[in-house]
């Protein structure tokens, strides 16, 4: 599971650093400090798609039927799911940071800002994955999962994770602002000291203010799934 979920972020963090830098208005070695925080976001975002489908195949294979005649708190799979999930991001961001370092980038803030860039990641792919948890839980179907989960490749690319949303045309430009992704790379990017954490002039409110905007999307993420994740989990059904 290590390798599977950092193969693609590495992968992408070489091809677009590379090849899309050179395109960009930024030098190649500070597009590279801009891009590492949005995969580091992109990567929490995944727990969407992660979680999906472990959620969907043990609701498939029945282990959630077995555990529901267990007397245990309803809330007990799902939240072992989503904090073993959360143990293999943070294992799991390591080699990120490393190939991160090696082309370039650097952690240009102090040890705490620092210290509150990875919380602040964490928490978001804790949010993002009990997302996950309760559509796959609604899915119940692997196959169904896996397919779904792959879509949500798109939501980075609709975000300043990889590209700054300043050049973006309206409506884009208000879809990608108020996608939580964005609130979260730019907060990493702010609180890692590195380029492209200033908001630009009329940006929306998460991202004008990016750690406040982050923090306030996981803690609405949170309010919302984790409850309905619970309550599908108790009812069971397809």
């Amino acid at each position: 599971m290590l390798i599977l979920t950092q193969t693609m972020p590495i992968t992408m963090l070489l091809f677009f650093g590379y090849v899309f830098g050179s395109a960009l208005a930024m030098p190649g070695e500070e597009y590279r400090a801009f891009l590492v925080p949005g995969l580091l976001a992109a990567t929490a975002a995944n727990g969407i798609m992660t979680g999906m489908f472990q959620a969907a195949q043990d609701a498939d294979r029945g282990v959630m039927d077995r555990f529901r005649t267990l007397p245990m708190s309803r809330a007990a799979v799902p939240l072992g799911q989503t904090a073993a999930d959360l143990l293999t991001t943070a294992a799991g961001m390591v080699p990120l940071i490393l190939v991160g370092l090696a082309v370039g980038w650097r952690i240009e803030g102090g040890a705490l800002e620092a210290l509150g860039a990875f919380g602040l990641l964490l928490l978001f792919r804790f949010a993002t994955s009990w997302v996950g948890a309760y559509l796959g839980m609604l899915v119940q179907n692997e196959e169904a999962a896996g397919q779904l989960g792959s879509a949500t490749f798109i939501l980075p690319l609709l975000s300043s994770a990889y590209i700054p949303t300043d050049n973006l045309p309206g409506r884009l430009r208000a879809i990608a602002e108020w996608n939580p992704i964005s609130a979260v790379a730019t907060a990493v990017r702010d609180l890692f000291g590195n380029a492209g954490a200033e908001a630009a002039p009329g940006a929306a409110w998460p991202v004008a203010h990016p750690v406040a905007g982050a923090v306030c999307w996981s803690v609405v993420l949170l309010a919302v799934f984790v409850p309905l994740a619970a309550r599908k989990y108790a009812r069971g059904g397809r």
